[in-house]
């Protein structure tokens, strides 16, 4: 498999203990265009969140070490990743409890592949821009979010996983100042706060591939002291 084709694809996250359960969804995911990350306890699941920066999570509610509600509400305090609970607990109680909670979705145990996709493909939407906004155009610059494809003079543009997740940021807000805590926290993780120089290397790269003068950013723009922004057109 190709680099470029391998930087489409979607991350999942899937945390749940039963090792049948992880191996029947990596099969299901992974055959229908996403990568997929795993975890058997919610501490890892809070770990591989930060570290592998999925676009979507799937959620088991009985976990061997905290409760899934728990991993969910630690979970909002840093990100709003779309996250579908994946359980065997069907009341009502539970629903609602999880939904309140910050869940974007409830699907119960034993499911339906087709369902599950579907509903994946939901919770990814509605974390997206939706028709036009979900192309942005600046300039020669444009990305399309939903094909997830960056183009400088309708050339496409190679981006590593880092740099397209910084961006999407970045366009999602454009016109926004975004801090260097945000930003480093949703692209890195709540460990990461602090590490501002991850951020002026991967906007370096970014002003290098998608700027005409790197020293003279007229796109991503530095706030002094605070953070950056993307001047929207």
């Amino acid at each position: 498999m190709s680099t470029e084709r391998k930087s489409v694809l979607t991350n999942a996250l899937v945390i749940d203990d039963e090792p049948q359960i992880r191996r029947l969804l990596r099969i299901t995911l992974e055959g229908n265009g996403y990568r997929v990350f795993d975890a058997a306890t919610g501490k890892d699941g809070l770990l591989q969140a930060a570290q592998c920066r999925p676009e979507v999570i799937l959620l088991d509610l009985s976990l061997p070490d905290m409760e899934g509600l728990e991993v969910l509400k630690r979970l909002r305090e840093w990100t709003r990743l779309p996250v579908v609970v994946l359980t065997v607990r069907d009341t009502e109680a539970d629903k609602i409890t999880a939904l309140d909670a910050g869940a974007d979705d409830y699907v119960t145990k034993p499911f339906g592949s087709g369902e599950l996709l579907a509903r994946l493909r939901a919770a990814l939407r509605h974390n997206q821009p939706q028709g036009s906004e979900a192309v942005f155009r600046s300039g020669d610059f444009e990305m399309d979010l939903a094909a997830r494809v960056v183009r400088k003079r309708s050339q496409e543009i190679k981006l590593t996983p880092t740099e397209y997740a910084l961006l999407r940021m970045f366009v999602t807000h454009a016109g926004k100042v975004l801090t260097h805590r945000l930003l480093l926290t949703e692209v890195w993780g709540p460990n990461a706060a602090e590490q501002t120089q991850y951020l002026r290397v991967h906007i370096a790269h970014l002003r290098e591939k998608l700027e005409e003068d790197p020293a003279s950013p007229t796109l991503i723009v530095t706030e002094s002291g605070i953070g950056y922004r993307l001047l929207a057109p």
